[in-house]
């Protein structure tokens, strides 16, 4: 029996990346997963993974820019599990770029994939959460945190506001047997992969100025964390920040 036998988690963006390897943590602790993503074909390819292992998935379409996706994947999770206790909003357009570059349509898309959609899905969850009680586990970026964040600033906009969200709900919501807390992953995502390929040696470099020399597992390193967090053992942990970076961005 796993620390999540008999939970119900819905992740977004789970058809790779951070958030596949949170669903697979998840779901290799118990929880049946609902993995969802704008590409079916992704999410389908995740769940058929989790069953390999002995777990329970479902994939579930959703472009996290729509109110009406975010309340359909919620009840579509609801429906196939028997309920809902584990949400983590995983899913991010990133705008990234030099604020007189940026325009104001990445913007606004990093704002509605980001705070908005964020706030939706907790809205969403919130009755089922409250049920048997529930935790939040929302995304934040260490790129927040640089002292020099050039390049970074709409991004890390859309992501201190999801740092606000998280607060606001673990405080509003910690009377409804809900906990809500933010992690800051470093991990190697499609796009360090694409940065690899394309920048070997400032990809290198980079990874000499993490202390522990390497950066993170999307599942060992990161989807773990997550699964503690939501179990029994992290019970007593909520309204917070955690940087699962290697301990880098802390000491810039």
């Amino acid at each position: 029996m796993g620390k999540l036998s008999g939970q119900v988690a819905l992740v977004t963006g789970a058809g790779q990346g951070v958030g596949q390897g949170i669903a697979f943590a998840l779901a290799a602790e118990g929880a049946a997963v609902a993995v969802v993503g704008r590409t079916l074909a992704k999410c389908e390819a995740t769940v058929k993974q989790i069953e390999q292992r002995g777990g329970r998935a479902l994939a579930v379409r959703a472009d996290v820019c729509s109110a009406d996706d975010i309340v359909r994947s919620v009840d579509e999770t609801v429906r196939a599990f028997g309920g809902l206790q584990i949400l983590v909003n995983n899913a991010q357009v990133v705008p990234l770029g030099k604020l007189l570059d940026v325009s104001d349509e990445s913007f606004a898309e990093g704002f509605m994939s980001g705070p908005q959609a964020t706030h939706r899905y907790m809205r969403a969850a919130h009755p089922h959460l409250k049920k048997r009680g529930g935790v939040i586990i929302n995304l934040g970026t260490a790129a927040a945190l640089r002292h020099d964040p050039i390049g970074y600033g709409c991004y890390g906009a859309v992501k201190e506001a999801i740092r606000t969200l998280t607060r606001a709900a673990a405080v509003e919501w910690g009377a409804d047997g809900i906990r809500a807390l933010n992690i800051l992953p470093l991990a190697e995502s499609p796009g360090f992969a694409g940065w690899k390929a394309a920048r070997p040696d400032e990809y290198a470099e980079y990874c000499r100025s993490i202390p522990v020399g390497r950066v993170g597992d999307c599942e060992k390193d990161i989807g773990r964390v997550v699964a503690f967090l939501c179990s029994e053992e992290g019970s007593y942990i909520s309204g917070t920040s955690i940087t699962v970076d290697g301990g880098r961005d802390f000491l810039r």
